[in-house]
Parts: C-alpha cells; structure tokens; sequence
C-alpha cells in the first residue's frame, strides 16, 4: 500500500515508522521538513513542499496513492489537504487529524475525510476505558457518526456473564469484533463464552448505543459520549 502523510511533525512521523515497520511505502510532505527531520525517518520518502499546493500535491503523485493521511496540526490544512486529495486526485480513501475538537463537525464527506481522528476525544475515551466498568465508552467514530467503535468491561453482574456468544442476541446492527480477556485478544465464535471482566469490543450505530449498554450492564446509568 502507498500512503501519503501531510505533515511531519511527531504524528505523521509515528504513522510513518508504524506504516514502514508494515512494510508499506510512505511519502511525507512538509514545507518545513530539514535533514534533522528526514534523518529521523530514513526509509520514507520526501518530499519538501505545501501540501496545499496542487503543484506539490501532483510530484507528491497523489493520484497513484491508496490512502492520504493529513496529519498537520493546523486543522484549515488537514481540511484542505483531504478536499484536494478527493476532488483532485481521486484518492481511495483520506484521514485527517482533528486538532481542535470544536472543528470536528467539519471533518466529513463534505470536505473529503473519510475517517477523522480527534486525539482529544480518543485520550479521554481510552481514560474513561481504562478506569470504568459496565459503562459503554465509545473509542472511535467512522465516517462523521454513520458507525462507532465502542468498547465495555462487562459486569460480574451481568445479565450475559457465562453466556455463550451465539445466544446473545445484541441490538440492531451492532456486531461484537473482538474480547480482551487477560490481555489477551480474542476473535469471538459463537461456541466462545462472554466472561465477567472481559473487555468486549463492538462496531455499531450511534441509535443502538443505548440499548447495548442497558442490555449488558442494566444496572449503569447510561452515559453518552462527551462533547470536549
């Protein structure tokens, strides 16, 4: 897979390192990139420009990449970077960093982002994950609220402890991807048992969030994702 990273400072270069160790060919574009910055990533390539730029955005050969990552931390830029990489070059699929988390109702289709990461939000949610039990804490949303990553620590006491998962009958368009259970991950079948404790990981809607946290933990009061 070919990426292009718009933007390297200490985000685009971690994705970078991550998407190299996969054996994936990067591209990294800043206008203010220098040795010191290249050195630091030596496998990827180059390129130092405004990702703004048309000009740049076509030597960077956008129109030959899988996926744009607009990792910048200037939000206006992202934006840009996504729009242009749609509407310009036909991109497969774009995700662009939200750095101000008032902005992020405009990181959409609209403007060509296909996956928006808030850092914000996903700090606070991994906060909430790491100290809560029974609560449903949503972890990520896809396409500006069509489908969400949520994630619950199941109760001792609930309902569904010791069931089997193929009797579980979970809310509408909601699909359990994975359990933790010791630290360990596990891809769930229908003969594998839920357990109290278990770290239970679900792709769902917005509409049935509600109903897979009273289902599972009737006993929480339900709280909805914050608004930072």
């Amino acid at each position: 897979m070919r990426v292009v990273i718009a933007g390297a400072g200490s985000v685009g270069r971690s994705i970078a390192k991550e998407l190299l160790y996969n054996t994936h060919t990067v591209l990294l574009i800043d206008k203010a990139a220098d040795e010191h910055a290249i050195r630091r990533v030596p496998d990827a390539n180059w390129l130092v420009a405004d990702a703004c730029e048309i000009d740049a955005l076509n030597e960077a050969g956008l129109a030959d990449c899988d996926v744009v990552v607009a990792a910048t931390g200037d939000d206006k830029v992202n934006l840009v970077v996504s729009l242009l990489a749609k509407t310009e070059f036909g991109v497969p699929r774009t995700v662009a960093r939200v750095n101000n988390p008032k902005n992020e109702w405009m990181f959409d289709e609209a403007w060509g982002v296909d996956v928006a990461v808030s850092t914000p939000r996903l700090m606070t949610a991994l906060v909430e994950e790491a100290v809560t039990v029974g609560d449903l804490v949503r972890i990520f949303e896809f396409r500006k609220g069509n489908a969400t990553m949520v994630e619950m620590t199941l109760p001792a006491d609930s309902p569904y402890a010791g069931s089997r998962v193929g009797d579980v009958e979970f809310p509408a368009d909601t699909v359990l991807v994975g359990v933790i259970r010791d630290q360990i991950p596990i891809a769930p079948s229908s003969d594998d048992s839920l357990e109290a404790h278990d770290e239970l990981l679900f792709l769902t809607t917005p509409d049935s969030e509600d109903d897979l946290e009273s289902m599972l933990s009737p006993g929480q009061r339900i709280k909805r994702p914050r608004e930072l």
